[in-house]
């Protein structure tokens, strides 16, 4: 025979469980999912001989292993009850519609990133993407949007060519230039 405290106790377990946001358990077992598929994949990165003690290998291992831990640590506070709160504060009308029209350019944009980057190199495509985007959602004034977005690709491809050797086309505008070049 169970006593009336453990019975509330019982209750409120089952609603604590039955109130359980379902949108958060499934992101924490997305991010664990997504984590452990780091992990696993991580070991078809081929290593050079010459890579030192930090190689390629060891950026999806550090992502992967902190997604995981992430994700289980959400799933943990889920099952002890707690949940993520509402924005109270929060600047967007709830009544408001999606503007189809925005959305529809910004994955065009994307598409024309993707299909710009082998003719015309990863700066200039990664400045229609920057640029475009910055332009499509309000940014103004248009010209300083442009510029920079031609600033953070030539930043993200002097980091990834020159400091980091990845290679990015960089395009027959910086093809000649040595830290535009992996």
């Amino acid at each position: 025979m169970t006593t009336a405290p453990d019975a509330a106790a019982a209750d409120q377990a089952a609603a604590a469980v039955r109130s359980r946001p379902v949108g958060e358990v499934v992101f924490a077992v997305a991010v664990v999912a997504l984590g452990a598929y780091a992990l696993v994949d991580a070991r078809n990165i081929n290593v050079p001989i010459t890579a030192g003690a930090m190689g390629p290998r060891m950026m999806p291992y550090l992502v992967g292993g902190l997604l995981v831990l992430s994700g289980l640590g959400v799933l943990l506070t889920l099952v002890r009850g707690g949940h993520g709160e509402a924005e109270e504060g929060e600047d967007v009308d709830p009544r408001a519609h999606t503007d189809w029209g925005t959305v529809a350019v910004l994955v065009a944009i994307v598409v024309a990133h993707i299909a710009l980057i082998r003719p015309v190199g990863w700066p200039l495509a990664a400045t229609v993407l920057f640029g475009g985007t910055a332009v499509t959602l309000g940014a103004r004034p248009v010209w300083r949007a442009v510029a920079l977005g031609v600033v953070v690709a030539l930043v993200i491809q002097a980091a990834m060519a020159g400091g980091l050797g990845v290679s990015l086309p960089a395009g027959p505008l910086l093809e000649r230039v040595t830290i535009f070049r992996g």
